[in-house]
């Protein structure tokens, strides 16, 4: 029952992270001759961590990221049945909230300003695969390394730990928008991907591929580097 409440937790936490954060995308788009959109998109997916983590963290852990979970998988922090029942919910999670977002866009006749329920794409790498790949690998990195940094059994961060959390993933957004769109997160891309494919662009879901390896394998990344660096033998 308990590991039920966990995924409970984790399937709510993603689909507000893809109804809040997606949901500003679309509607106050992310291209480069609209910064302040830049921003809020940033802020919104960044918000949506602190919120969460204070809200679900003491449940599941608030990993609302299948890179996270894998992660804290690398590193010993949970069980390869969690690991996979946490996916399951995430990824559940976010095709839900990508639903809610085509019902309320669909049914309230507003613009999607993004073309696609804030899914991400390569038009900011000129379509190269290598460079959009190489931007989730190391957004990820980024955000995973510090994860792991402020919830660790060694840190000292107290209830601040969500807010850094929060705030990094702001940081690597504001970067990553203009290049992907900013996964740095599998569930966040599928989500958005499949529903915008059902409802006639199927241009995400061609390349969603890139948004699953490529935080993941950010995440496997900084899991290793990092347990590394905690070790006692690197000490």
């Amino acid at each position: 029952m308990d590991s039920m409440k966990k995924y409970i937790a984790e399937f709510i936490g993603t689909m507000v992270l893809v109804i809040l954060g997606c949901g500003t995308a679309m509607l106050v788009g992310c291209d480069a001759a609209n910064g302040g959109g830049y921003i809020l998109t940033a802020l919104a997916f960044g918000l949506v961590i602190v919120g969460m983590a204070y809200c679900v963290g003491n449940i599941s852990g608030c990993h609302i990221n299948p890179a996270v979970s894998l992660g804290v998988l690398i590193s010993g922090g949970m069980s390869v049945a969690d690991f996979i029942g946490y996916v399951i919910a995430q990824c559940l999670g976010a095709l839900t909230g990508a639903s809610v977002l085509a019902i309320i866009f669909g049914v309230g006749g507003v613009t999607d300003m993004t073309g696609g329920f804030g899914s991400n794409g390569l038009a900011g790498v000129n379509d190269s695969i290598v460079a959009g790949l190489l931007v989730e690998v190391v957004l990820t990195f980024i955000f995973v390394f510090t994860i792991l940094g402020v919830t660790s059994k060694k840190a000292d961060h107290g209830s601040f730990a969500g807010v850094v959390i929060g705030f990094t993933l702001t940081l690597v957004h504001i970067l990553g928008i203009g290049l992907t769109g900013t996964s740095v997160n599998p569930a966040r891309s599928l989500g958005p991907a499949i529903i915008a494919a059902l409802t006639g662009n199927t241009a995400p879901i061609v390349c969603v591929w890139v948004f699953i390896v490529g935080p993941l394998v950010g995440a496997a990344l900084a899991a290793v580097v990092y347990k590394f660096l905690e070790s006692e033998k690197a000490k």
